[in-house]
């Protein structure tokens, strides 16, 4: 039996068990982390450079060593500023990025716990890790107390997100059902609405992030010292739920490709949405965990010395890394929103480019 065949299955089971009627959220959530099934949670290769090597998608730490060895300086400033040892990374997907910070650190970091729920990832991060021996732990879920440096890359637009349509001025929360066997859309009106609502009487697709939301508030209830810093693609709420923005972010990736259809091969792709950072931030600020800084990727990066150490890479890798920062590749789309448990500092990742103001 095929993932996808197995994963039909299981949300068809689902389905009917909810009464024919399966938020997407609780779809999502199957798609991506089923148990042996979903996508993170089979043996697909996802990670990779290229689509030869079986992968989907590629992020920062595998398209230059540069991203890791950069975000070590803020990493170093941060564990000093909060006087603690330990790094905390969540989904840290093929190792690369704890590598590059391990090596970076060297010391500075007694322990690195990665929480990571799929098990066929954590096999390929214990692989790449091994050289650091038992400096690096793994944990399925957050301790109820913790403290040091937490680093998030594209976590957040991997949780489950509730999809939101208006049509004809009524709210609509969009849903899985079955007709004649196959997964197809359902809307139901719901008393749900986006945080902005959308200028204009046009129909609208949006999504909620309550689960991005809810993992910053358990995130911020068990800090009790230390920083959080997360990298992903999205939007301040005033641009996210724009009017001309009407067809929502959800994106799936296989192979290198996007396409818009998650009912299309569950388990067999990744599922994402953009962040809605101002949500983040706010849902931080309600567990007493205020703003450190909010900033593009590329301008971080430059913050943290990216052009300096560019200079002296051969041409084919200073190309790899200048994607890091390029405004039409991720230096614009990608932001960095980071949080502080304890006094507040300059960090110098956001000494110059902050836009917590837009939040």
């Amino acid at each position: 039996m095929s993932v996808t065949t197995g994963l039909q299955k299981l949300i068809a089971e689902q389905v009917a068990r909810a009464g024919g009627w399966l938020p997407f959220d609780r779809y999502m959530a199957l798609a991506l982390y089923a148990p042996g099934l979903g996508y993170y949670a089979n043996t697909s290769r996802k990670f990779g450079t290229m689509p030869a090597s079986g992968s989907d998608f590629v992020t920062a730490p595998e398209m230059s060593p540069l991203f890791g060895q950069c975000l070590a300086v803020q990493v170093e400033e941060a564990l000093q500023r909060t006087a603690t040892t330990e790094l905390w990374e969540f989904g840290a997907g093929s190792g690369a990025l704890a590598r590059e910070l391990l090596q970076a650190l060297g010391p500075r970091v007694q322990r690195y716990t990665i929480v990571e729920l799929s098990a066929s990832l954590r096999e390929r991060q214990r692989e790449a890790l091994a050289a650091f021996g038992d400096r690096v732990q793994w944990v399925s879920e957050l301790p109820q107390s913790m403290d040091g440096v937490v680093i998030g890359n594209e976590v957040l637009d991997a949780m489950p997100v509730k999809l939101l349509a208006r049509k004809n001025l009524l709210w609509h929360e969009r849903g899985v059902t079955l007709q004649d066997g196959r997964l197809a859309w359902s809307d139901v009106l719901t008393h749900l609405r986006p945080p902005v609502e959308p200028a204009g009487t046009h129909d609208y697709l949006t999504e909620l992030h309550h689960h991005a939301q809810a993992f910053v508030r358990t995130l911020g209830e068990r800090l009790a010292q230390g920083a959080a810093f997360f990298f992903d693609y999205g939007f301040p709420e005033a641009e996210y739920y724009h009017p001309q923005r009407h067809m929502g972010t959800l994106m799936c990736h296989r192979g290198h490709l996007a396409d818009p259809d998650p009912l299309d091969a569950p388990g067999e792709k990744d599922i994402t949405s953009h962040v809605d950072f101002t949500g983040v931030a706010v849902a931080a600020q309600e567990v007493g965990l205020p703003t450190l800084g909010y900033a593009t990727q590329g301008r971080f990066l430059i913050n943290c010395g990216i052009v300096e150490r560019m200079a002296a890479l051969p041409i084919a890798q200073q190309a790899a890394a200048q994607r890091l920062v390029a405004e039409h590749e991720m230096g614009e789309l990608f932001k960095v929103i980071a949080f502080q448990r304890g006094p507040f500092w300059n960090a110098i990742g956001f000494r110059f480019g902050d836009r917590t103001h837009t939040l």
